[in-house]
């Protein structure tokens, strides 16, 4: 079931709105347990509600897909809804709901998206401020988002020949380790900023500028 449109998964961070998330009309939705409560606060219909349901226990959606897990199990329900998006054949997929609330979980969908590049798929964690994505070897071009900052950070050990234009701190052939955050707080100045890596895996970060309306 090879799919070009987004697969959005709605976790469950119990104070997210999802705002700055746009929404493809042509798309397919699933909810991991708790993120059904976001999804109807965006009158948005799963396609696939999954999960252990300890978090969500009220009436299910008779119009949708649902599988359930056991509450004892090793994959997080984000995890199971990205393992579904996988299997069923997502190339693109966009998590909701995956920042703000508890750090544990946030750094397990950060985690997450490591699965994801590993899996041959481009995944990231948007809204509510934030952008996560992460970038293996190669040249990869991020679109100026206004008010935000981007920050890059060796996910690896270290990342080495990293080339950066387009941004108020340029880079030329660099290395980055994870043990120090030098590439933290840059900004896109031209319409987009391009990243090109040689080796290692990168954890990139649009974070929105409060200071900025």
């Amino acid at each position: 079931m090879g799919h070009n449109k987004k697969c959005y998964i709605f976790a469950g961070a119990p104070d997210s709105k999802c705002t700055g998330v746009e929404f493809d009309s042509d798309r397919y939705v699933i909810c991991a347990d708790g993120g059904y409560v976001l999804a109807k606060k965006m009158n948005i219909e799963p396609d696939v509600i999954i999960g252990d349901f300890d978090t969500y226990k009220l009436k299910l959606p008779e119009n949708c897909e649902i599988i359930r897990h056991p509450a004892e199990k090793d994959d997080t329900d984000t995890m199971l809804a990205v393992k579904l998006a996988l299997n069923r054949g997502f190339k693109h997929i966009v998590i909701c709901g995956a920042t703000g609330g508890r750090i544990d979980h946030t750094i397990a969908n950060i985690q997450t998206l490591r699965y994801i590049l590993g899996h041959g798929a481009y995944g990231e964690l948007a809204g509510d401020g934030n952008y996560v994505t992460m970038q293996g070897p190669g040249i990869k071009v991020y679109s100026r988002m206004n008010g935000y900052y981007f920050s890059m950070f060796s996910y690896t050990e270290e990342c080495t020949g990293i080339t950066a234009t387009g941004f108020k701190y340029p880079l030329k052939n660099a290395v980055l380790k994870n043990s120090f955050p030098l590439g933290v707080s840059n900004k896109v100045t031209g319409k987009s900023g391009i990243i090109s890596l040689e080796k290692g895996i990168l954890l990139i970060i649009f974070s929105k500028d409060m200071n900025q309306s």
